[in-house]
């Protein structure tokens, strides 16, 4: 039988790298499972929905455009399996959650008319080192996972994943107004432990 590749051109053959999912656990498996792990808080679920993953790559591998980077598409893989995650097991929300005003954190940092009621505190790092600083990162990734199971699903879903706010409300079963109110509170609590642990905070609680 003819080998399928020859019939192609030779500089084809030649600069068109195959794609090789047997390297693909190696090198993209630690950073899929960070990506999971920060959206499940959960680290054996984290580990099957990231081998699912690398499981529906291997059966949908004719999608993988060659020469790309595979790291990109099995994150979008991963994403979607978080996501049907989500939608089949749909969390309680506590009422108190709901309401704007409950939360001290929402009192101390905006007031009635949902402006800062104090400035923001002076950081001397641009977002664009910020972006680049491991350490800020970490801390933010802690502070992240210390928000209520609520509050962080929809904080990674609108802010880290970019996903659009109705299909926020879709997974989450929630309304736009209880999404709203659950952005607020959750940008409010990470406000405040980055501010404790990173901009405002000694260097014992940067450890």
């Amino acid at each position: 039988m003819q080998n399928p590749t020859s019939i192609l051109p030779a500089a084809a053959t030649s600069t068109v790298p195959k794609p090789d999912p047997a390297a693909w656990v190696d090198e993209h498996g630690d950073a899929l499972f960070s990506y999971a792990v920060l959206r499940l808080k959960n680290e054996h679920l984290a580990e099957d929905l990231v081998q699912d993953t690398f499981l529906a790559a291997l059966r949908g591998i004719e999608r993988f455009k060659p020469g790309s980077s595979p790291r990109p598409w099995l994150i979008g893989i991963l994403k979607h399996k978080i996501i049907d995650h989500f939608r089949r097991n749909v969390v309680e929300i506590p009422s108190a959650d709901l309401n704007l005003w409950e939360d001290e954190d929402n009192r101390e940092y905006f007031d009635k008319n949902d402006h800062w009621s104090r400035p923001l505190n002076d950081w001397k790092e641009s977002p664009a080192e910020l972006v680049e600083n491991a350490e800020f990162w970490e801390t933010f990734q802690s502070c992240l996972l210390g928000l209520p199971e609520s509050h962080r699903r929809a904080f990674t879903l609108r802010e880290l994943d970019g996903v659009k706010g109705d299909e926020v409300c879709q997974v989450l079963s929630i309304s736009s107004s209880n999404m709203w109110v659950i952005m607020h509170r959750a940008r409010a609590k990470l406000r405040k432990c980055l501010d404790a642990r990173w901009f405002m905070g000694s260097t014992e609680e940067k450890r």
